[in-house]
């Protein structure tokens, strides 16, 4: 059966839900990819996560009340992307702190995420060790709004955050990036710009 309201038959009425995901899903599908990247670090598995996203956007899109587009569909996206990742890994650790300094089982080595590679292919390699640097709640904040562009609203939706934690852990990551580069620009045998 196809969707397509053209191939259908003339005397059937057009689904309405079919014109509501043109106009409310289709425009964010570059925004959902970007986002998808920067969870899973894998081109393949960010279409994954947006296909799935797609499927259960559609299927909730009579419910949707119309604003807020963008974070209504990252929302999606982010519990989608939990969802996935629950279903991979037994068991979640909370702590942050935990997860930053625990050690690879058996000698294997954390593949890059996305956000790493982005990182390390796009920036000035001072910023890049700044960045590196940051702890990644803050780091998340800065390549959400800074590098994708995503409104605050969008970056507390993907990151389940209030807006207020978004603002202020981009002004205390914006604060430790500019001292971290001028500490940098400042040691002997550095030129300035």
């Amino acid at each position: 059966m196809s969707l397509d309201p053209q191939r259908r038959g003339t005397d059937a009425p057009p689904d309405p839900r079919l014109r509501a995901f043109a106009d409310v899903v289709e425009p964010e599908i570059e925004v959902l990819l970007r986002v998808g990247r920067s969870l899973t670090g894998s081109d393949t598995d960010a279409e994954d996560l947006v296909q799935e996203t797609m499927i259960r956007a559609f299927g909730a899109i009579d419910r949707f009340d119309g604003r807020h587009p963008r974070a209504w569909l990252l929302t999606i996206l982010r519990r989608t992307h939990l969802n996935m990742h629950r279903r991979q890994r037994p068991s979640t650790v909370g702590d942050w702190e935990v997860l930053h300094h625990a050690r690879p089982a058996f000698g294997g080595a954390h593949a890059p995420s996305a956000e790493d590679r982005a990182l390390a292919e796009d920036l000035d390699p001072a910023l890049r060790t700044a960045m590196a640097a940051l702890d990644e709640r803050f780091r998340a904040v800065v390549v959400l709004v800074d590098v994708h562009d995503l409104s605050y609203a969008d970056a507390a939706a993907v990151l389940d955050v209030p807006v207020g934690t978004i603002m202020s852990r981009l002004s205390r990551a914006r604060t430790r990036l500019r001292a971290a580069l001028a500490a940098d620009s400042s040691r002997p045998g550095k030129e300035t710009r």
